[in-house]
């Protein structure tokens, strides 16, 4: 009996360190663009509060981004859809869609480059046409941005802040893109959750990318948050609760 209780208290004991280490890893001090520059970007919101934010790259289209839409509207979950221009000037439909819906909207540039291998004026470009094109698709505009493949330095974020855009990362990588099985990205998810999260998925890809995964790792992940006691937001709710 003795045996046992040691037993299980080790294993409760090493089940909050792994716990520990995990929520540890999105400490706010890993993203020093965040911290040199707490107006203008954000990885994960600075909250005690269970709350986590659940964002779609690369939309629209009218293969993902639709099945994604209609799973959120029965789990009457908000969420945040970073679009490219090119992929809203082909398909508004969708993207009204999402407005329509009651979600966030934000930036991916229109073309999809690395920024780093280009120029300021090239980012500049890249937003500036996506926005024409979010707000002739849904009526409405957006002051967020997420840099393509997330890579950004410091002087792109300046000139962020100078053209009024916030940016934003991500501190859960589901890694979707790779084609992972809905078990996968749901246990990555269920695994790092922490309060302040900000989920990476996609809602879209090319033409050859399998993102079914993605599409069914949404009602059981969203059903364990819940349970856990998770609200979701959008990246302008956390964005405001951080600030």
């Amino acid at each position: 009996m003795k045996l046992l209780r040691y037993s299980l208290l080790f294993y409760i004991t090493l089940l909050t360190i792994i716990i520990f280490c995990r929520v540890s890893i999105a400490d706010v001090s890993n993203y020093p663009l965040q911290i040199n520059y707490p107006n203008i970007m954000m990885y994960q919101g600075k909250t005690h509060q269970k709350v986590i934010a659940l964002t779609f790259d690369d939309g629209p289209d009218q293969q993902y981004t639709p099945k994604i839409l209609d799973i959120l509207k029965r789990e009457g979950v908000p969420a945040t859809f970073f679009l490219m221009g090119a992929r809203v000037s082909k398909y508004p439909n969708v993207a009204r869609r999402i407005v329509e819906d009651g979600h966030s909207v934000g930036n991916h540039s229109f073309w999809h480059p690395q920024l780093t291998k280009t120029s300021v004026n090239r980012m500049k470009w890249e937003i500036k046409s996506t926005e024409k094109q979010i707000l002739l698709a849904t009526g409405v505009s957006s002051t967020l941005f997420r840099a393509p493949y997330g890579d950004i330095s410091e002087k792109f974020v300046q000139e962020l802040g100078n053209m009024g855009y916030k940016g934003i990362g991500w501190s859960i990588d589901t890694e979707d893109w790779k084609e992972l099985s809905n078990t996968d990205i749901s246990q990555t998810v269920l695994n790092l959750a922490h309060p302040g999260a900000i989920v990476l998925m996609h809602s879209a890809g090319h033409s050859s990318q399998d993102l079914t995964g993605t599409v069914e790792s949404l009602k059981n992940m969203i059903t364990i948050l819940k349970r856990r006691g998770y609200r979701f937001v959008t990246i302008p709710e956390l964005w405001n609760l951080n600030n």
